[in-house]
């Protein structure tokens, strides 16, 4: 028997999950994550040049706040981050709206997704200095792949900069326990 549709991805699987747990978790804020996007909207957001690998992300998960330090944006919130793509007098980075899209914010620095390759991109470690990093790095293939492989896991706490005392407290590390996705 084959169907006309994919079963559930690793992406809705994870989402439902959390999405389970926050449910079941008064004590963790609930604007943690956001909802979805219809295809309408989608469909218009990507006649206006938002690239469709994010629009494929928002339609399973429209953003995800998951803490203090780390925001991956929902679509009408990327719209309003578009800014930090433009060109910086004396960056050494290749800021270009063209070549850059906003999907979200790490320790004061913006997160990037790659018009042409798809990753994302960014300079977490220079913060609020993020304008005067040599170089972009490469954090994960794609905007899928970042939150699964680096917000929905352990290595959260890492990329965030959670100091180890305060990792029992942080709303996210809780959320992802809960949903069984870390220890």
């Amino acid at each position: 028997m084959t169907s006309a549709s994919p079963g559930p991805s690793r992406l809705t699987d994870t989402v439902d999950a959390l999405r389970t747990a926050l449910a079941q978790s008064p004590d963790v804020l609930s604007f943690t994550l956001g909802g979805t996007i219809d295809e309408e909207t989608a469909a218009a957001a990507e006649a206006d040049g938002v690239p469709r690998e994010f629009l494929d992300f928002c339609r399973v998960l429209d953003g995800a706040s998951c803490g203090p330090n780390v925001q991956l944006f929902g679509l009408a919130e990327a719209e309003e981050h578009q800014f930090y793509c433009g060109p910086v007098v004396d960056s050494p980075l290749p800021l270009s709206p063209e070549k850059l899209f906003c999907v979200g914010m790490v320790n004061e620095a913006p997160l990037f997704l790659d018009r042409a390759g798809g990753g994302v991109l960014g300079a977490p470690a220079a913060g609020a200095d993020w304008v005067d990093a040599e170089r972009f790095e490469q954090l994960a293939p794609g905007v899928e792949a970042f939150f699964l492989d680096r917000l929905a896991t352990a290595d959260y706490a890492r990329l965030a900069e959670i100091d180890d005392e305060l990792l029992e407290y942080d709303d996210w590390l809780k959320l992802l326990r809960r949903a069984g996705l870390t220890d």
